[in-house]
């Protein structure tokens, strides 16, 4: 008799004991999908330095090339730095719908233990390697910046530009579409209407993008813009010869960027699984039937295929699949390839020539032209009907009903928001700059080249 008491006692304590010990016990990192995502991020190191800088760098004139280097790698490190101090934080915690808070200012907080969590429920990854991995989107981002303003920007003007971009642009857009409170918050309907109160304005209005194709490109590209049109045109623009020096470099930056750009899209599914390898497919796919597109225009339209028309078309590619990449299902991918091809084959030669804006190394012409019409592909190719993933519903558990015209408003509402944000960001930003240093340098040291005249250094040597 005494031992069926003890038994019943035990019993009796295991379970009033359990769910204290399972609320105990939060998810543990899977290894796996921490050693992807710290592969992943070096893979985007990799795009910045030495990928876009190689990229940009061939298409400059010699003189340039080391000004180009040096803008890209010295951005990259220097936003590097302020997203640990406070980048993170005003992008990745709870504030308000257009920023978030400090209070993992100076990574306050982050720890070896700490977890950020996926788009699982119930999985999570290190908090760190979040904190790395989102660190190279925001650095390389307004490197992209450069492209615009190329050949006769001031580099302490430049990295003026970058803090203040970086802070009032790249930031509020980066929590505007991707911070949310994470899929355990869904557990019932009010549960999910009280965590999406705390969300991103873009992600309230539920606008989707994978892996950047707002925050990044059309973030970037009409900041490129701006910035070619208020720093003016080159001197000798369309009198001189601006042809790139070495197809060659930027031949390989461009392919160092598609290594790179796996990282980059297939890492923003933080977990290795089925997912990531969608995201995998279809940027490769993209990326492919762009490159095929925009090289067989130019030979039509122009009677011989181009090396620069080949690489750009890759970047076109990859640029329009990056919002998509994890949502739309391959034959979307090919599609949208095509599209981006000749699209941004458009906005190179013909949308630039009608403006005449000096876009030194086409900005707009490839990452906001090929933004937009990703995050407006996605929209329509998300769909299940056309072999996409479609939108998962955290609060039932599988992926819901499909409104493509409900989708293609929120993404209008990405597009609209990260276009007009980053404009005015950028007029008011430049205009500061350039009434406190000043954005460009006089017309001797454009002429003898900036690698001389602003570094002290020259590429090659004779």
């Amino acid at each position: 008799m005494k031992s069926y008491v003890k038994l019943l006692a035990l019993l009796v304590v295991a379970t009033l004991a359990a769910p204290a010990f399972a609320d105990a016990a939060p998810p543990v990192p899977n290894k796996g999908d921490t050693a992807w995502m710290i592969v992943a991020t070096l893979l985007v190191v990799m795009m910045a330095a030495p990928g876009l800088g190689l990229f940009y760098g061939g298409m400059v004139r010699a003189k340039n090339m080391l000004s180009v280097l040096m803008q890209t790698l010295v951005i990259f490190c220097l936003l590097g730095v302020l997203w640990a101090i406070y980048g993170y934080s005003v992008a990745f915690t709870e504030g308000n719908a257009f920023f978030g808070g400090l209070s993992k200012a100076f990574l306050a907080g982050v720890t070896p233990d700490t977890t950020a969590s996926t788009f699982s429920k119930g999985v999570t990854i290190p908090e760190y390697i979040y904190v790395a991995f989102q660190l190279t989107f925001a650095a390389i981002t307004p490197a992209l910046i450069v492209g615009g303003i190329a050949e006769r920007a001031k580099f302490a003007a430049v990295l003026a530009f970058m803090v203040l971009w970086f802070t009032f642009s790249y930031l509020p857009i980066a929590h505007m579409v991707w911070y949310w409170p994470g899929p355990d918050a869904y557990t019932s309907a009010a549960a999910a209407d009280k965590a999406n109160a705390t969300a991103g304005f873009l992600f309230q209005k539920g606008a989707i993008d994978f892996a950047g194709g707002t925050v990044v490109h059309i973030n970037a590209g009409i900041a490129g813009l701006v910035g070619a049109i208020m720093i003016g045109k080159r001197v000798g623009f369309g009198r001189e010869t601006m042809a790139p020096h070495s197809l060659t470099m930027t031949m390989i930056g461009g392919s160092l960027l598609w290594v790179g750009w796996f990282g980059f899209n297939v890492g923003s599914n933080l977990e290795a699984n089925g997912a990531a390898a969608l995201a995998f497919v279809t940027t490769l796919l993209a990326t492919c039937a762009a490159t095929v597109a925009w090289t067989f225009v130019e030979w039509t339209l122009k009677g011989k295929p181009s090396m620069l028309g080949a690489v750009s078309g890759a970047i076109a590619g990859l640029v329009v699949i990056t919002p998509a990449c994890g949502f739309v299902g391959p034959m979307g991918a090919i599609v949208m390839g095509f599209v981006a091809g000749a699209l941004c084959y458009w906005g190179v030669n013909g949308l630039k020539r009608m403006t005449g804006v000096d876009d030194s190394l086409d900005v707009f012409g490839v990452h906001c032209i090929g933004g937009i019409a990703g995050a407006l592909l996605t929209g329509v190719f998300a769909s299940p009907k056309l072999g996409g993933t479609g939108v998962y519903d955290y609060v039932a558990n599988k992926v819901g009903d499909y409104d493509m015209g409900a989708q293609l408003i929120a993404q209008c509402w990405g597009v609209g928001t990260s276009l007009v944000w980053s404009a005015v960001v950028s007029v008011i930003a430049f205009k500061l700059v350039d009434l406190v240093i000043g954005l460009r340098v006089d017309n001797d040291a454009e002429r003898e080249g900036l690698d001389v005249t602003s570094h002290g250094e020259t590429a090659y040597h004779s």
